[in-house]
């Protein structure tokens, strides 16, 4: 039995949800493998300056920053972490060359970013010729350093990307990586329950929660920790003239969620924490607020809700063509801060508008959760029979 190995991390909360979702997905369709997950922040806590001298994890300084909107001059910061990942190369190459002889993996998944230049090399050094796969959950790269190194194959070194947009497959390519080295997903990985059946009655679901089940219904969600900002939405949106009623889902940040529970407001809410469920709030819901964070927004659009996201300043540096993607793909509305969100709202739910955007999100059929396992059979496959060497040509001949 093979064994591949998925390697994440918590800074955000889609890295693990991906590996996750892929496990599954692997064992829904009885992949003969042996997966293992493995978080990569407890392997290089050894090497975690923060930790030795903050007591405070990278990651969960990252998750600060995010649950508390601190993220202006983000781009400056990540600099400051990519210098610090360069200047401890070498020992984190040897601890993860160590771990890899321990659990001995025919084939390493990475779900992160900045790390895969020593991921790939580690691996490659304790296994020649066994297949390094990246997958991004970014829709594309925020080059230099972040998802694809420029890292060419070699005969002991079998370096695949999987992307889920044409832009990030041109990234690859501009970076030295052929085409046979190279998947197209059709787009972010969800997890499975976002391909469930929609419920049956969602009149009666909305009830069910206390809303009123004929008015626009909008989702408000900024990840895993929620953000003040949706406090703000709540306040503008209410002092509009417009008819509508929200969702508000918080995550783990449960002041956040008291505060709208306390609000008074005229439009009906339900103000939900930390769920798994956030494909049944979409479900009962007609469009999407938050940020524009591949996951969520990939998640809103799998649900056919078009989405009003902001970008400016304060967006995550890798977030920021997410924006544009929206617009290129004509799926919702890019706002540089959310003082205007009433007018984006009524002219987002205007019926023939909502409906315009709503198809063109159903239009994009993101099955990549179930593409993936595919791909990385594919991949094994073309490990065993090629080699750095071989042309496409050559590749498909052996394949045959």
């Amino acid at each position: 039995m093979e064994r591949v190995e998925f390697v994440f991390h918590d800074g955000g909360g889609g890295h693990r949800a991906a590996a996750t979702a892929l496990q599954m997905a692997i064992q829904a369709q009885g992949r003969p493998w042996e997966v293992r997950l493995t978080n990569l922040q407890e392997l290089l806590d050894p090497l975690d300056i923060l930790k030795k001298y903050g007591r405070i994890r990278i990651q969960d300084m990252y998750n600060t920053l995010l649950r508390n909107g601190w993220t202006l001059g983000s781009p400056q910061l990540l600099k400051i972490l990519q210098f610090a990942i360069w200047t401890y190369h070498r020992p984190t190459v040897r601890l993860l060359d160590a771990h890899w002889k321990e659990t001995k993996p025919d084939m390493v998944v990475s779900v992160v970013p900045h790390f895969n230049r020593a991921l790939g090399e580690s691996f490659s050094r304790a296994f020649p010729g066994r297949p390094f796969v990246t997958v991004l959950t970014d829709i594309a790269d925020y080059p230099p350093h972040f998802w694809i190194e420029r890292q060419p194959a070699t005969a002991g070194r079998q370096q695949y990307l999987v992307c889920g947009s044409d832009r990030a497959v041109a990234q690859a390519r501009s970076m030295g990586h052929s085409d046979d080295r190279i998947f197209r997903a059709s787009g972010m990985v969800l997890h499975p329950r976002f391909y469930e059946a929609p419920v049956e009655n969602r009149t009666a679901e909305r009830e069910q929660l206390g809303l009123r089940p004929d008015l626009p219904t909008g989702l408000v969600l900024f990840g895993g920790h929620g953000s003040q900002v949706m406090l703000e939405i709540a306040e503008r949106l209410d002092r509009s003239q417009l008819e509508l009623q929200l969702i508000f889902i918080c995550g783990k940040n449960e002041e956040l969620a008291s505060a709208l529970r306390a609000q008074k407001s005229r439009l009906p809410r339900f103000v939900e924490g930390f769920t798994t469920r956030v494909n049944y709030y979409m479900q009962l819901s007609d469009f999407f607020i938050g940020k524009p964070g591949p996951g969520s927004v990939s998640e809103a659009l799998a649900m056919r809700l078009p989405v009003i996201v902001e970008c400016n300043a304060w967006t995550l540096p890798q977030e920021r063509y997410n924006a544009e993607w929206i617009l290129e793909k004509q799926v919702g509305l890019v706002l540089r801060g959310f003082r205007e969100i009433d007018k984006a709202v009524a002219q987002l739910i205007e019926p023939s508008a909502l409906a315009r955007y709503r198809a063109n999100a159903a239009a994009l059929q993101n099955r990549a959760i179930f593409e993936i396992p595919g791909i990385l059979e594919k991949i094994f496959e073309q490990s065993k029979c090629g080699s750095a060497a071989d042309t496409p040509a050559q590749l498909a001949e052996k394949l045959a």
